[in-house]
Parts: C-alpha cells; sequence; structure tokens
C-alpha cells in the first residue's frame, strides 16, 4: 500500500516507525495525512496502541505477509537508538533506516563499530517538540515550517539521502545539511545550553512564597517555560553531547563568575561598565536569532493593547487588526495578576504603527505605548 492516489508526496511508502512516543506518533499521523501506509512498533504495547487509536498507522504485527517498508524510522530514546538502528538495518535489507535522535554522532560512533551497514543509514534530527510527551500529545503539522537537519555520514548512498530528505519534505519541514560533528555543536549552544540554563532559573523557585509567585510576569515564564521538559530524556541528550555542551558551560562560567565579582562591589570603579557591558553582548546575541519565517531580525515596533479578560475578545482584536490591512508580526499575551484584565503586546513593521494605533484607539480599545 503505498501514498494515496494523485498526492503530491515523494516517499511512496510503506514507513516503519519504531518508537511512538511525540515524535515518532506525530510522523506518523503527518504521513497518514498524506495518504502514505505506516506501521507502529514500540516496546510498550499500550503506547503502540494509543497512537494506533489516534490515527498514526497500523500496528507492525497485524501488517500482511511480505510487507517490506522502504524507509524505517527510529523514533527511540537517544541510549537506545544505535541498537534499535543496527537491528532495522538488519531486519530489512531493502530499506533505508533513520533516526532522529537529538544527538548524532555518538549515534554514529556506535553504528561504525557494530558494522552495520552504514549506506542505507543516514542520521537526521527534526527541531521540534513540545513540552508535553507521549503519543496523546502528537501533532501532525509538528513539523510544518521547522528545521529538520539531515546528518549523512561519508557511507550514506545517495539514495537513502534522497529518502531521508523525501520525509522531511513529506512532514513539510524545511531540509538542512550538517555533519554529525556540526550538528552536535551547534545544538549544544542553541537547544541543550538554553534548556539546562532554563532548569537552572527554574531550580531557584521550588522554595520561593507564594507572594512571591504572584508577581511573575512574561519574563520569567519565557526564560523558564522549557523546564517543564522530560527529565529522563534529557539526561539522555545531556550525556550523548557533554564533551560539546562542556566547553560552552565554561564560557558560562567565567561570564557569571565576571557578573558575580561585580556586584560583590557594584559601586566599584568600572562595575557599572561591566554590568552594561554585559547586558550588551547580549542585547547582540540576542540580535542575531532569526526573525519571522527564518529572514533576518527585522525591527519591529511593539505596543499594548488592554483586553478584558472575557471570551472573544483576542479573537475581536485580531480580527479588526486585519479589517485595518495590518500584517501582525507578532503577538505575546501577559495577563494582569489580580484583575480581569489582559496585556497583549503588538509587534508590526513601523511603517504601520502609528496608523494602526490611531485605528484601534478610534475602534475603543485602550492602546498603551
Amino acid at each position: 500500500m503505498g501514498a494515496a492516489q494523485g498526492s503530491a508526496t515523494h516517499l511512496s511508502g510503506p514507513v516503519l516507525v519504531i518508537g511512538t512516543g511525540l515524535l515518532g506518533t506525530s510522523i506518523g499521523l503527518g504521513l497518514r495525512g498524506q495518504g502514505i501506509d505506516v506501521a507502529l512498533s514500540d516496546i510498550s504495547p499500550s503506547t503502540a496502541a494509543v497512537a494506533r487509536d489516534i490515527g498514526a498507522g497500523r500496528l507492525l504485527e497485524t501488517v500482511e505477509e511480505g510487507f517490506a517498508p522502504e524507509l524505517v524510522v527510529v523514533a527511540a530514546p537517544p541510549d537506545v537508538t544505535a541498537a534499535l538502528a543496527v537491528q532495522a538495518l538488519k531486519d530489512w535489507p531493502d530499506a533505508v533506516v533513520v533516526d532522529i535522535a537529538s544527538v548524532k554522532g555518538a549515534v554514529l560512533a556506535d553504528l561504525r563499530a557494530s558494522g552495520a551497514d552504514l549506506t542505507r543509514y543516514v542520521g537526521t534530527h527534526p527541531m521540534a517538540g513540545r513540552e508535553k510527551s507521549g503519543p496523546v500529545a502528537a501533532l501532525g503539522e509538528l513539523f510544518t515550517s521547522m528545521p529538520w537537519v539531515i546528518c549523512a555520514s561519508p557511507e550514506s548512498s545517495p539514495q537513502a539521502i534522497k529518502c531521508a530528505e523525501a520525509l522531511a519534505i513529506d512532514l513539510g519541514a524545511v531540509v538542512s545539511r550538517m555533519s554529525a560533528a556540526d550538528h552536535d555543536q551547534s545544538v549544544a549552544l542553541i537547544s541543550h545550553l538554553p534548556q539546562v540554563m532554563s532548569s537552572l532559573v527554574a531550580s531557584r523557585l521550588q522554595d520561593t512564597p507564594a507572594q512571591a509567585m504572584a508577581l511573575a510576569g512574561n519574563g520569567l515564564r519565557d526564560v523558564t517555560r522549557i523546564a517543564a521538559s522530560d527529565p529522563k530524556l534529557w539526561v539522555q541528550i545531556l550525556s550523548g553531547n557533554a564533551p560539546r555542551l562542556v566547553e560552552i558551560l565554561y564560557g558560562v562560567r567565567e561570564d557569571l563568575n565576571r557578573l558575580i565579582s561585580t556586584l560583590e562591589d557594584p559601586v566599584a570603579d568600572g562595575a557599572r561598565l561591566d554590568m552594561a557591558q554585559l547586558i550588551s553582548e547580549g542585547n547582540t546575541g540576542q540580535a542575531r536569532i532569526p526573525g519571522k519565517h527564518g529572514a533576518p531580525p527585522q525591527s519591529f515596533v511593539s505596543f499594548t493593547v488592554l483586553v478584558d479578560d472575557t471570551p472573544g475578545q483576542i479573537a475581536r482584536l485580531l480580527t479588526e487588526i486585519g479589517e485595518i490591512g495590518v500584517n501582525l508580526e507578532d503577538l505575546r499575551l501577559e495577563h494582569s495578576s489580580g484583575q480581569q484584565v489582559g496585556r497583549a503586546e503588538i509587534s508590526v513593521l513601523p511603517s504601520r504603527v502609528h496608523s494602526l494605533v490611531n485605528e484601534l484607539s478610534a475602534r475603543g480599545w485602550k492602546v498603551v505605548q
């Protein structure tokens, strides 16, 4: 059973997904939405059954005799990824095997050590996820417009690489190509370091009095959002990429020691300059983060609209911005503590802010600049 006739998919199927957690089930849902036949396998029968029940595919044990997948996707935790990939290469000698583990170098090294046929293997990593885990959190659109890194090894055949890229394309992802070493170095900085820093900040909140927590705003929420991630998964990720991450943490430690030394005597000569320089360096780094649709960062102008905390108010605000004819570049919501009002931070191009503020004010919205 292949892709639905007339579909625009690059894979023909069938595809076997090994591991039916958040990512594996999301892959199944996305491929099934494209009409591609998907079989599911998981060490936990109940987890696989949930993935099946929400439409991610059929269970491997129920497939017809002679089932031969075009592609096997290993979507298991990093500590078992290599072993499962080795087994998949043996069990399905005509299939391309990819994995989606967030660490690539260690997996590739283990595969090489096993003597597996690396011509049919490609390491990949979709840069997508959620704080929630398990198949019930899966989304067929999870990978849409998200980067999907293809880490082909020197042994990977052109056919295997094409098949791995087809998976990403069929799921709506944006293909990026890197070596395993470059990938691991990159994610140590842009993914693993933020997780560690978020968790460290959130850990300071464990014994914070409730009255202090009531003052929390979007700044704290933004910094600690990913601290809700799965500890078991992150133990494996951090362990697998420890050499790259620890080098970055050495630099963080130097900056932190420098700040502590400055704050111990904040009125000393040069102390204020040192604080300003530290914040300025952060400004420079933050400005390098790609903007909307991955484009270079742009300077948007933001203002705040006060919104009553009643049903339909946000929808009405967005509808009216659309009626005015202004494209919304970003939206952030914050609730006022102890009041039935919210604050919607609207970001638009500088050329549109004046007319939008005037029009919203004329329509009765309370605008704060």
